[in-house]
């Protein structure tokens, strides 16, 4: 009989022109590295390119909260500066032409001439702000009440951030009763339970984002599901 837990099958979306943050804490660092690769794999397999996937880390689980209002904030300020940027080098080429921007009949005979096409500068990766973010945690319980207060504070934290910014905000965050369960749902050996054979949630996560990134834009245009 198949299990009646977990997600169902992944939508299918095109994640090609999305830009997403993974930000994680460095606590359990073995587990919380399996999952954010395992999440980057997930990413790329729906088509969001390695150079849009920005990944950053802070101290703890209790951070997240925190650092991912910041981290949207520093790419939606990274989005204005690439559209001025934009913007000022297409009016200096505007202002060019109006002065005439050949110095002489060299110079403009040169100009009605078939030119190279321009190289490529190398950067592909997308500037806008950040269509979903990833944050990743791994809260283990130990023998006093940390692991119940950090748990339920971080996960206010991210509703709350996510509701605040209306973007998507993917919550990475495991709290588990041991080491074991952890291994287990990071998809590494000596994982113990009911997941004992080991998935990789990252996987999930990161099926989520593309889905939550793909229909928010949609939604942003007024487009619905038919």
């Amino acid at each position: 009989m198949a299990a009646l837990k977990g997600p169902g099958a992944a939508e299918t979306h095109d994640g090609s022109k999305l830009r997403i943050g993974i930000i994680h804490a460095r606590w359990n660092t073995t587990i919380i590295q399996a999952l954010v690769e395992g999440t980057k794999k997930s990413l790329k397999a729906q088509g969001v390119k390695e150079e849009n996937i920005v990944v950053e880390s802070v101290p703890g689980a209790y951070e997240l909260p925190l650092s991912v209002q910041r981290f949207y904030a520093a790419s939606q300020v990274q989005g204005a500066t690439s559209a001025v940027a934009g913007g000022v080098a297409s009016m200096a080429s505007g202002i060019g032409d109006l002065l005439g921007g050949s110095a002489s009949q060299t110079d403009l005979q040169g100009s009605l001439q078939p030119k190279e096409p321009e190289k490529p500068t190398g950067d592909t990766a997308l500037k806008h702000a950040f269509d979903a973010i990833i944050a990743i945690g791994v809260l283990i319980k130990g023998e006093t009440m940390h692991f119940e207060y950090i748990a339920d504070a971080v996960s206010h934290g991210l509703m709350r951030v996510q509701l605040d910014l209306g973007i998507p905000v993917i919550f990475g965050l495991l709290t588990v009763l041991n080491e074991g369960q952890g291994l287990a749902r990071a998809g590494l050996q000596g994982g113990t339970g009911a997941e004992a054979k080991g998935h990789n949630h990252g996987e999930d996560w990161g099926n989520a984002a593309v889905e939550l990134g793909v229909k928010r834009r949609a939604w942003t245009e007024g487009k619905l599901a038919s």
